[in-house]
């Protein structure tokens, strides 16, 4: 409690003035959880609460991460080479922590290149690539509550960082003081004399030809005038996604009003997450009136992407990541096989929580599937390992369970402008051909059995929520024999590396029957999550297993 009062007068001392008024307002306890520690700087780089202190997203936070990966950068790369590209998302301050940090880069001889406007996610994993920056940074906290900013980064080969990079660079911000060891420069300034710079439109515009390059239709003639409804949900999306989908023909496209704009404080969607219905129910409105034949929606970074497509009844079915990953795969595989593009050895790389159908899919033309840890920065590693050996060709398709998707190696993260077009050209092709994509997801189905695949989430804020994480992770790693009534075959602990992985804080029980499930912290927020997998003859006989086991992981919650 010492240093939590040490810390907290010093930042009544020393904090920038927008952070006083907070600072005074502070009763014990958020003292306590506003400086307990200091905020973690994971694989991911930063993610927290918006507000004062050594535990939150603020100016100061900000500008002592940049000045950790500051002096990483000069350590691992010449003066001609030190580049930092720059992106930002909708969210609240997300413009101000992009400048902080540029002014940063640039005060330690490292050029900041910044979008001009706000760009996803992909967008800055491109443009890192081809500025030939030595690395990135995305001030965005993907899908999290407006009360959440973050700071992603990545490093010079467009990849979320590396677990070495990471702890580096976290021990290089560890050396710093908060207040007299940053070194940090105006932003109009850096500007006039050269050490920030703003990106070029060309950057974008070659991004965005990326994209319509991976489209598989050949030639072949399809009828585009599909019916979309699209919600960028207050985020990135409206710009890039729009203009992919009008240049390739997709001119039917009805935006949701309401989640049109870039607006931080997502006043219709508290929880921006493609993934979760509620941020989907006005899109879903929207389809239901209009009689649309498509419901896309990306995340405030749009890196991830949902959809609903309509039912024969005319009503709106949502699709889970696994359903249209699986879609997504068996239409890329498919018409590179058709069209005769299908590589020699070709990849399939998905994450370990993404349904094992995907690995039958791919095997049935003749795809390899590489398994990776959580993360889609694990699929971009595995991008640029192939690339290494000299066929990054051999890469066709990557994605994970929570709405990731990736076609091309042009990026080397998850891209929602690629899977929004891809999507289309896929219901388009279906459609000529008088196929629904429910009806090719029965297909698939039918052939390849039906697996259940659901990802519950347990929040454990504060300092006590931590503790209690880890207690529950060790219980878990103590030996339990069985859950929900089924027993334990096998217990796979990531934790000191695994078939070839890196180290990670993951648990895999493999279960009787022809289930698994995965436990594992969020690397990103206060939670634990856990993914269950259930193969069953159906749907219904799936989700009584799936309860089964899920209501005992539940009890192992509280």
């Amino acid at each position: 409690m010492a240093d939590i009062h040490h810390s907290y007068e010093r930042w009544l001392k020393e904090a920038d003035q927008s952070l006083q008024a907070e600072l005074r307002g502070m009763d014990g306890a958020a003292r306590e959880d506003a400086f307990y520690r200091d905020l973690a700087f994971g694989t991911g780089g930063l993610r927290g609460v918006i507000g004062a202190g050594t535990n939150r997203m603020n100016i100061h936070t900000v500008r002592k991460a940049s000045q950790g990966l500051a002096d990483y950068v000069i350590k691992h790369f010449t003066a001609q080479d030190r580049r930092i590209a720059v992106s930002y998302d909708s969210r609240i301050l997300s413009d101000e922590f992009a400048r902080a940090a540029a002014g940063v880069f640039a005060a330690n001889g490292i050029q900041a290149l910044v979008y001009p406007q706000l760009m996803p996610t992909p967008c800055l994993s491109y443009a890192v690539r081809a500025l030939r920056c030595a690395a990135g940074i995305m001030v965005t906290a993907s899908h999290n509550p407006a009360k959440y900013n973050g700071y992603k980064v990545y490093g010079a080969d467009g990849c979320q960082i590396t677990t070495e990079a990471a702890a580096e660079i976290l021990n290089e911000i560890g050396k710093l003081d908060v207040f007299s060891d940053i070194q940090a420069m105006d932003f109009e300034a850096g500007l006039r004399e050269g050490s920030i710079a703003w990106i070029p439109d060309a950057v974008y515009d070659g991004f965005v030809a990326e994209v319509k390059r991976q489209s598989l239709l050949g030639g072949a003639d399809v009828d585009k005038n599909v019916a979309i409804v699209y919600s960028p949900l207050n985020g990135t999306g409206l710009r890039p996604v729009l203009r992919t989908l009008r240049e390739s023909g997709y001119t039917h496209v009805t935006v949701v009003k309401e989640q049109e704009q870039p607006d931080g404080h997502f006043p219709t969607c508290p929880y921006p997450n493609p993934e979760i219905r509620e941020a989907m129910q006005l899109g879903l409105e929207y389809a239901a009136r209009l009689n649309a034949d498509l419901l896309l929606a990306t995340d405030p970074d749009c890196d991830r992407c949902g959809i609903a497509v309509r039912t024969p009844a005319g009503e709106y079915q949502l699709l889970t990541g696994n359903e249209t990953g699986m879609l997504l795969l068996d239409y890329v595989c498919s018409r590179r096989a058709a069209l005769g593009i299908m590589p020699e050895n070709p990849v399939l790389v998905k994450t370990i929580v993404t349904t094992d159908m995907a690995e039958r899919i791919a095997a049935q033309y003749g795809v390899d599937t590489v398994n990776v840890l959580t993360g889609f920065k694990f699929i971009g590693e595995t991008i640029g390992r192939l690339e290494a050996a000299g066929h990054p060709e051999r890469y066709i398709f990557g994605f994970e369970e929570s709405y990731g998707y990736l076609s091309g190696t042009y990026v080397r993260d998850k891209d929602a402008v690629n899977a929004a077009f891809l999507i289309c050209e896929m219901f388009a092709w279906h459609r000529q051909r008088g196929i629904s994509l429910l009806d090719r997801l029965n297909q698939l189905y039918d052939q390849y059995g039906y697996c259940l695949n659901t990802l519950h989430s347990y929040e454990f804020e504060g300092a006590a929520g931590f503790d209690k994480m880890q207690r529950i992770m060790a219980s878990f790693r103590s030996g339990v024999t069985s859950i929900g009534g089924r027993r334990v075959e096998k217990l796979l602990d990531y934790a000191p590396g695994l078939d070839g992985l890196p180290p990670s804080d993951v648990l895999k029980f493999r279960l009787a029957g022809g289930a698994s499930c995965v436990v594992r912290p969020s690397g990103t927020e206060p939670k634990l999550k856990i993914y269950i997998s259930v193969s069953a003859p159906d749907r219904d006989a799936a989700a009584r297993e799936e309860k089964l086991i899920s209501d005992d992981l539940a009890r192992s919650m509280a």
